[in-house]
């Protein structure tokens, strides 16, 4: 089956490649623990066949940047064929489409024969327009928002109006250069940097959605990768988008899993209540450190909402 794909493809044989994607009914991946969201070129069919082998945890099949124009009919095409070849997969799958007034509303159409577990649309900037997509996309599908222009981190308590709307990444070279500021601003120590991650985090967990920290496009220097994946962790962030595999990996390793968060907090519940029937409610653990009534109660709340 390889073969055939890639022979249609290197002949530029589009009308072949259509007959290979076939509308079908997949078992969409709900799930929303998803920690790593890696990159793939959906022209690339060598990374296209090496899903299900990848670490990441989120497989964003890219029809948007990096794609040449001439190659994104192509690019569309294979992300079905991929999207029927895989009924069922333990990696959640959304495609990344083009900006709606660049062809995006067309994809969305096409793509909805073919039940990605999401579609991350690009340069959103209103309700208007999370509205529009609503209509159009098939209701099992979920979607995913690039906020990465200025009217969409103006709108951005706005745009979550259905609970289908799950997922927002943070494109912040697109969002600087649409606020004119430099990219040089893009530094660890930077008050700015800081203050559009927390506001980001919050508005939108605050919405119920997942939020997704940015793509650090150095990726041969992994140190300040390391060193970002620490910062926005300890901030509360729970998923960063990746350009290779490696960033995937580190990702997974430095931000925590929910089920060790759940683990924890089953402890810090436990040890808790042991101290508090002996009027005991603030000591030290060694290992989970100051525990007292609000770190309990944090606990509690975590595993209750499970």
């Amino acid at each position: 089956m390889f073969s055939e794909i890639q022979q249609a493809y290197e002949k530029r044989d589009l009308e072949t490649l259509d007959t290979l994607a076939k509308p079908t009914f997949r078992e969409i991946n709900k799930r929303q623990d998803f920690r790593s969201v890696l990159m793939l070129s959906a022209n690339n069919i060598k990374h296209l066949s090496k899903i299900e082998s990848l670490d990441a945890e989120c497989i964003m099949l890219n029809l948007e940047d990096g794609v040449a124009k001439e190659e994104k009919p192509f690019a569309l095409v294979l992300a079905a064929i991929f999207l029927s070849r895989l009924k069922k997969c333990d990696k959640k799958l959304v495609v990344r489409v083009n900006a709606l007034n660049e062809g995006g509303y067309e994809e969305i159409t096409y793509l909805n024969q073919f039940m990605p577990d999401a579609i991350r649309v690009p340069k959103i900037r209103n309700q208007k327009e999370v509205r529009d997509i609503l209509h159009l996309l098939n209701d099992d599908i979920e979607l995913h928002l690039s906020i990465e222009t200025a009217d969409a981190w103006h709108n951005l308590a706005t745009l979550a109006i259905n609970k289908r709307v799950t997922t927002f990444y943070l494109g912040v070279l697109d969002l600087f250069a649409d606020m004119g500021l430099p990219q040089s601003l893009i530094k660890l120590d930077n008050p700015t940097m800081h203050y559009m991650l927390s506001h980001f985090l919050i508005t939108t967990r605050a919405m119920h959605v997942k939020p997704a920290s940015f793509v650090f496009q150095e990726y041969k220097d992994m140190d300040t990768f390391t060193k970002w994946l620490e910062l926005e962790h300890a901030m509360g962030y729970d998923a960063k988008g990746c350009i290779t595999p490696k960033q995937a990996e580190l990702v997974n390793k430095i931000f925590v899993n929910k089920e060790e968060e759940i683990k924890r907090a089953k402890v810090i519940v436990k040890l808790f209540e042991m101290h508090r029937e002996e009027g005991i409610t603030g000591f030290v653990d060694e290992e989970y450190g100051f525990i007292d009534e609000p770190i309990y109660k944090g606990a509690l709340k975590l595993l209750t909402s499970q």
